[in-house]
């Protein structure tokens, strides 16, 4: 399962300096398809694509229009209401794709994988498909919000929980999976350190997370636009409350100083929108598009408003400015994501 995956994702330098780390290496620039058409073709394309892409990936308080967590409420910055749900599914899909269309990796033996923990399981969709490839493996999903769906794999099960309040597991896990959870952890190295507790010896651990900082690597995400200006915004407010925005640069770090060995950092830059020449990437980024203007919203509302203080019409208005240049396509914008591998010694 450990097979290298296409080159991905993200960013530039963000409110916390990162120090080099075995992932960020030199990497080719991705090439542009200069003959795409960006004009309104793009969005008959969008809408086909949604279509094609939500039949094949499948008491709470209000917000700002959006619904929010009730349990431990104002953990975490993001809604989890159906459009929300809808988004991390292909935020899911995205994923699998950045991967290689594998669901990690960690190079387990799957055939003595018995215990499987997915922290932050969002709408359980990764809890789920590897229910389905590992069988016989119980496979726990924890999260502040229930939406989980109740018909699942029987080896499936999932739990309102805060992964940063003490554990309570009495039998360690084989295989600890946690991705996203950007802005949504205080403490990540603590976090860290209860996953090499609660695993067995030479069980392995997968983080997954973001350098949100959208950039490009040919200058066409000038520092005027309105991208780079929601991105610095968003993310240096989220930095302000003592979360980290962009955690993806630091797991390699975090997961040594936890005592974790055999650890692997790989660097996948993710673009936004379908730009890049690579049929491959070509697909991350139409999906990472509809993606990403699905959730503007989501990213940013609560943030903004409630953080920065701005007023609803105004971050409306960034946010569609945001929305035309991300649609227009001449800015060849990508950010970078960090996926660490570690195992637990012996």
């Amino acid at each position: 399962m450990a097979a290298t995956p296409p080159p991905a994702p993200l960013t530039e330098a963000t409110s916390i300096p990162a120090s080099p780390t075995e992932a960020d290496t030199v990497q080719a620039p991705i090439e542009a398809d200069l003959e795409y058409d960006h004009d309104s073709v793009l969005d008959e394309s969008l809408s086909a694509y949604t279509a094609s892409l939500t039949s094949s990936v499948l008491n709470y308080p209000i917000e700002h229009g959006r619904r929010y967590h009730a349990f431990r409420p104002g953990a975490y910055l993001m809604p989890n209401d159906e459009k929300e749900m809808d988004r991390l599914d292909l935020t899911h899909y995205m994923n699998f794709l950045a991967l290689g269309k594998k669901h990690y990796l960690a190079p387990i033996n799957e055939a003595e994988t018995h215990r499987v923990l997915d922290l932050g399981t969002g709408t359980g969709i990764w809890a789920i498909d590897v229910g389905d490839i590992l069988p016989h493996a119980e496979i726990i999903g924890n999260d502040l919000s229930a939406i989980q769906p109740s018909w699942v794999p029987p080896n499936v099960k999932f739990e309102v929980d805060d992964i940063e309040s003490e554990w309570t597991h009495t039998t360690p896990f084989d295989f600890i999976h946690c991705r996203y959870l950007v802005g949504a952890i205080n403490n990540w190295p603590k976090l860290v350190g209860q996953i090499y507790e609660n695993l067995r010896p030479g069980g392995w651990v997968e983080l997954n997370n973001y350098n949100c900082m959208i950039y490009s690597d040919d200058g066409t995400v000038p520092k005027d636009s309105a991208t780079h200006r929601w991105a610095t915004e968003n993310l240096a407010l989220i930095d302000s409350t003592g979360k980290i925005s962009s955690p993806g640069p630091h797991l390699e770090k975090w997961a040594r100083d936890a005592g974790f060995v055999n650890v692997t950092a790989t660097k996948f830059k993710i673009p936004i929108g379908p730009w890049p020449k690579d049929p491959g990437l070509k697909e991350i980024g139409k999906c990472n598009l509809i993606m990403t203007i699905e959730g503007l919203e989501a990213f940013s509302l609560k943030v903004l408003c409630g953080l920065g203080g701005w007023s609803e019409a105004e971050a409306t208005v960034l946010l569609a400015k945001v929305r035309a240049e991300m649609k227009k396509g001449d800015m060849h914008q990508l950010y970078d994501m960090y996926v660490v591998v570690g195992q637990k010694p012996e």
